[in-house]
């Protein structure tokens, strides 16, 4: 398209100006140029369009692309009509003009036609849909739910009350806010009756949990497998390899700790568990274990129920004789893994453990059975713990009294419960030795620096594991730490 240079100076003469040739030769140049680009950019609305047709409406969309203004009055909804106008017999040479055929308006019909708002555009605003975990109640939020009931929270929702093979286990179970079972089934019950003040409203909202028929089957074929532990040893190594290693178990995870809990609390309930519940134990604790291996589960929020279970075996007193080692070993190895992968995220775990495991080390009354689950607890929470509980706690000194007064046994009288104690603190003490495999001299009581040692050895640890200890002298410096640094500073 080519713009002649004739119609700038037409245009010019028409707005009376006055333009020399050269300035609108100059003219239609940038007005062919101009034009070149609206269509060259039209065209490509039109090929996205999929069009071989070219509309008004790519014309409009070039010139909003080009930061032009738009030519107003033209859309492809209402094209324009055009009319042939009557030849000028004056003009031979003017050819066919043509012209859009405007429509008159009466403005009195206009001014009495029902007036129509336009509906408001698309737009964006922004509102808070919750401050720190609460709804405001702006006009933009839904409205809160009203709640039926008041005062019990278990009263506020539908309890889940699961049956698996026609048996309903104990409920009880506090998922998210709802009361469940530890089985899986979905049948509702009514909630509990209001109980009167309004002091203990909750503004918890219970939500109720659905769980698949796949994960109901799967609860019920791995807890079968699990228990009781002479079942197929087999089935128990893949259910524990299913539960250590498969995901989309998140949904169980609440059954799973109840189904543990429940288990322990069961067999730790007789004062003398048969030794036939040892195995059990062993079994529910490397469920435990399977369950903080599988890196798939969310478990924080569940460490408040796997927690008990592990302590309860860890301190508790009479556990069968043939898996009690074992049991409280385990245990120990179990708490270390919790609190190696949780310890980062709730810095005052450990510090709390270790004063629950110390205050059953060093209370008077306690059992040695206790005492030795203490200590191996203590091994698991780390070395510095075993620093702070055996020797700056004194819990060494308390034990090796006990076995010095009982005359190398306890009060209990039960064989190998004293020993077992005894070898628990020596190997709580070992954690401490130098990692050189090398044992060095023992001290010499001759020396006035291993006179020293030795001093404080029988301070902090009594005579009877001092006795031990001295035997190497690298040994006894490191389990004194900072209370040998701090004696030898000050001398």
């Amino acid at each position: 398209m080519q713009a002649p240079p004739p119609k700038p100076k037409d245009i010019a003469d028409s707005l009376n100006i006055v333009i020399s040739d050269s300035v609108a030769s100059s003219l239609a140049s940038d007005v062919e140029y101009r034009i070149n680009q609206v269509i060259e950019e039209a065209a490509r609305f039109m090929r996205h369009g999929r069009r071989t047709l070219m509309t008004t409406a790519d014309i409009d969309q070039a010139l909003r692309v080009l930061n032009i203004e738009p030519l107003y009055g033209h859309s492809p909804y209402n094209p324009a009509t055009f009319r042939r106008a009557l030849p000028f017999p004056q003009i031979p040479a003017a050819g066919p003009v043509y012209f859009p055929e405007d429509e008159e308006i009466d403005f009195d019909r206009v001014l009495r036609e029902e007036k129509i708002a336009l509906p408001k555009g698309v737009s964006w605003t922004a509102h808070w849909l919750a401050v720190e975990g609460v709804q405001p109640l702006t006009p933009e939020n839904p409205p809160a739910i009203p709640r039926e009931s008041d005062g019990d929270p278990l009263a506020k929702g539908e309890l889940l009350r699961v049956t698996m093979n026609g048996i309903a286990p104990p409920t009880g179970l506090l998922v998210n806010g709802t009361a469940a079972g530890t089985g899986l089934g979905l049948d509702a019950a009514a909630a509990g009756a209001k109980k009167p003040g309004a002091g203990q409203q909750q503004n918890q909202q219970i939500v109720k949990q659905v769980l698949s028929r796949e994960l109901q089957l799967y609860y019920a074929r791995l807890t079968s497998s699990l228990l009781p532990p002479s079942a197929d040893v087999h089935k128990r190594t893949a259910a524990l390899a299913s539960l250590r290693n498969d995901a989309g178990l998140q949904a169980l995870l609440p059954y799973l700790v109840r189904w543990v809990g429940e288990g322990v609390v069961g067999v730790l309930k007789e004062d003398a568990p048969p030794e036939s519940e040892g195995r059990v134990l062993e079994v529910l604790l490397d469920a435990i274990g399977a369950i903080l291996d599988n890196s798939t589960l969310f478990v924080e929020p569940y460490l408040h129920q796997i927690l008990p279970p592990i302590l309860s075996i860890l301190l508790h007193s009479s556990l069968p004789p043939s898996h009690a080692t074992q049991l409280r070993t385990t245990a120990s190895q179990t708490l270390s893994k919790l609190l190696t992968q949780h310890s980062t995220t709730y810095p005052s775990l450990s510090p709390r453990i270790m004063k629950t495991l110390l205050l059953a080390l060093i209370s008077p009354g306690k059992s040695t059975g206790t005492r030795e689950g203490a200590i191996r607890g203590l091994v698991g929470v780390g070395k510095e713990a075993v620093r702070k509980g055996l020797v700056e706690g004194g819990g060494a000194r308390v034990v090796g009294a006990e076995w010095e007064a009982g005359g190398g046994e306890q009060a209990d009288q039960r064989p190998g419960h004293a020993h077992g104690l005894v070898n628990s603190v020596m190997d709580a003490l070992r954690v401490l030795q130098p990692s050189s495999e090398d044992m060095s001299d023992s001290l010499d009581p001759a020396r006035d620096a291993d006179a020293e040692v030795l001093a404080k050895l029988h301070e902090v640890l009594g005579g009877f594991f001092a006795s031990k200890v001295a035997v190497d002298g690298a040994w006894a410096r490191e389990i004194l730490g900072p209370l040998h640094s701090s004696s030898s500073s000050s001398s």
